[in-house]
């Protein structure tokens, strides 16, 4: 592990503000406290500390994976739910905010505005972290990253194909996190759901310093070759009107038997974030098939979630 990174008092909002060394740094100590878990040792790099968790939008692996992390780590994780701090309508975000940095020694927020976690980045004084916003999931892409890791035993020049809703956080939060650690992504998307030019620009310049590729199609022929197939909800957490059109419009875009034939590549695996609605963007079959690793994927938010607050706020 490299010892030159020291990420002590930074924030993880998205991974755009992180190097390839420093997401290096985090995956390397992800699988240190996970070899030390299963073995029964847990640490307190994070004793005494006090961590705020704010959830707007409900959550299992988020919550789960902070909660457990912060104490096993030897911290006291407390939930704040949106409906309890009403962050931003009685009260300014700034003014929470400043009050839970006295407080805490660091905080979670899981929310819609992406704009509110940079809010409570910028004036609580203490290290925040980003558990999914409505335009990035960094936390989650870093547990795709350790699974991928671990199936392969390396990251570079893997090929991953993302299918469905092309502009949402998790396909965002990919792209970025491919492009920074030199994977092969492909997003296969309709037209109109293809992501923003300024993110696919600035994703473009991360690839040509990593040798990644970045390609955005909406032909679903293109998963020929992928090692991993990636795909997430057809309508995002607040987008549940658009349900009925998302179906209509993503069904060509299904992960199901043929669909991973069509890779041509008997070791494609397959990956979802969860919750999964199974027969919209996955069949029970693949989801319940050998080449499934979702399960593997949703443990390592555990473990990634605790190299982030180890690595950014912890004693070590």
């Amino acid at each position: 592990m490299s010892s030159m990174v020291d990420l002590k008092g930074r924030n993880f909002l998205t991974m755009k503000n992180y190097t390839s060394e420093e997401i290096t740094y985090l995956l390397d100590l992800a699988e240190e406290l996970k070899a030390k878990k299963q073995k029964g040792i847990t640490g307190n790099s994070l004793k005494g500390k006090n961590i705020a968790l704010i959830f707007e939008k409900p959550s299992t692996r988020t919550r789960c994976a902070f909660t457990v992390a912060a104490a096993d780590e030897g911290a006291m994780p407390v939930y704040l739910s949106g409906g309890e701090i009403q962050l931003g309508h009685k009260e300014s975000i700034e003014d929470t905010s400043r009050v839970l940095g006295r407080m805490f020694d660091g905080i979670e927020f899981r929310g819609f505005k992406h704009r509110s976690v940079e809010i409570l980045a910028e004036t609580s004084g203490v290290p925040v972290w980003n558990g999914l916003t409505d335009d990035y999931h960094p936390t989650q892409v870093l547990a795709d990253l350790m699974t991928i890791r671990e199936q392969f035993g390396y990251l570079q020049g893997v090929k991953i194909v993302y299918l469905g809703d092309g502009r949402n956080n998790m396909a965002n939060s990919l792209m970025i996190g491919c492009a920074k650690m030199g994977l092969h992504f492909t997003n296969i998307t309709p037209k109109e759901l293809m992501p923003k030019p300024e993110l696919l620009a600035l994703c473009q310049e991360y690839a040509s310093e990593s040798c990644a590729t970045i390609d955005v199609t909406d032909d679903v022929n293109a998963v020929a070759g992928a090692d991993v197939i990636y795909t997430d909800v057809w309508a995002s957490m607040g987008e549940e009107a658009k349900s009925a059109e998302r179906i209509k419009l993503l069904k060509p875009y299904q992960v199901n038997r043929e669909l991973m034939a069509k890779t041509g590549n008997s070791k494609t695996i397959f990956l979802h974030c969860l919750p999964a609605v199974k027969g919209n963007e996955v069949t029970d079959e693949v989801f319940e098939s050998p080449q499934s690793f979702v399960f593997d994927q949703a443990e390592n938010r555990l473990h990634t979630i605790k190299a982030v607050m180890v690595a950014t706020l912890g004693e070590r």
